[in-house]
């Protein structure tokens, strides 16, 4: 697996549509990256699919939440927490944990709101799926397990989730790692059409709209998670115990509920909740993101994303873009593990 930097879309949406999408994530800006320190440890080469399970499974109340967790490496080293997203779960990871667990990081991967063994504490809280929600959690999981300051490196809603945090409370971020880059958006920014090759890219936000969609995902979990690792990864030769090792985690009750009003809320089409409304006012305003960051692409994503020169601009502290070659898509962690606990490595010696 190689990998270089690239400020340049690797993917099969047109570049005309893809510089237009990012709008449905609110970047602009222009491409920028640093070299790789030559300080840096490097990992040996990992084999995707190494590993099938994590050591030690773990459970604690966070805020809204009782948190399922799996947790790797020394209890006194530098904290390391990853984030995965839709439709996916910890099993992203469950390469990269070993691998950060041998240089002494202490790596927490929690199931989102919604997936695994995480379950909200009471029956009256909304089942919220707004990102900033999200992000609330994985601050109160840090609190928690008294970790003040953590690396954050996640891809999809994991991405986003870190992207959050560094924004909303930077001091808790020691550095991010995010796959495509600056996600946060708005429902204002969501409300802007795009062309209609772009808007294809989203059809399942478009179908999650819909009642009939929302009845089509509950009876239909598992297949339609996977019809999405097929078009986000079109070249991730999966096997289905891979697959059916995340696809338990959709079984949590509150997981329709938590994956339908994130993207309805995402188009304006359900509300969030007013606590958060103060902190969607600074979001919707695409803030820049200082703390160290290196952002990822793999060369054949297929989900909708934008083109790193969208949104390098964005990330105004140190900073470095890295395509990873080799057929890689949307599920960067899993489909390459030793690039990305690589990232997860460097970033702390940018």
């Amino acid at each position: 697996m190689s990998e270089n930097i690239n400020s340049r879309r690797r993917g099969f949406m047109g570049k005309t549509a893809v510089a237009l999408a990012a709008a449905q994530f609110g970047v602009l800006g222009s491409a920028r990256g640093q070299a790789r320190s030559p300080n840096s440890a490097i990992l040996p080469s990992a084999r995707p699919g190494t590993h099938s399970s994590f050591a030690s499974m773990k459970q604690i109340n966070a805020g809204l939440l009782n948190v399922g967790y799996a947790e790797a490496g020394p209890v006194d080293g530098p904290a390391v927490i990853l984030l995965h997203g839709w439709p996916y779960d910890i099993h992203s990871f469950v390469d990269v944990a070993p691998l950060l667990a041998s240089r002494g990081y202490r790596v927490i991967v929690p199931y989102l709101r919604g997936y695994g063994t995480t379950r909200f504490l009471s029956q009256e809280t909304m089942r919220n799926g707004q990102p900033t929600a999200v992000a609330a959690d994985i601050v109160a999981l840090m609190d928690a397990l008294s970790i003040r300051q953590a690396t954050l490196a996640g891809f999809d809603w994991g991405a986003r989730t870190g992207d959050i945090i560094a924004v909303l409370w930077p001091e808790r971020c020691k550095g991010l790692v995010s796959v495509s880059g600056y996600l946060i958006g708005s429902q204002k920014a969501g409300a802007s059409p795009l062309p209609p090759e772009a808007e294809f890219q989203w059809w399942y936000q478009f179908y999650l709209a819909t009642d009939r969609g929302r009845a089509g995902y509950e009876k239909y979990t598992h297949d339609f998670a996977k019809l999405i690792w097929r078009q986000a990864s079109p070249r991730w030769k999966f096997d289905d115990a891979t697959f059916e090792r995340s696809a338990s985690a959709f079984n949590n009750p509150d997981h329709v509920a938590i994956a339908v009003h994130n993207y309805r809320w995402r188009q304006g089409l359900a509300s969030g909740e007013a606590k958060y409304e103060a902190f969607e006012q600074r979001l919707a305003l695409a803030p820049s993101i200082d703390v160290p960051t290196i952002t990822m692409e793999g060369d054949t994503n297929g989900a909708p994303h934008p083109p790193p020169s969208a949104y390098a601009g964005k990330f105004t502290g140190k900073y470095e873009h890295r395509t990873i070659t080799g057929g890689i898509g949307h599920n960067l962690p899993q489909e390459a593990p030793q690039a990305f606990a690589q990232a997860v490595i460097d970033v702390g010696r940018l």
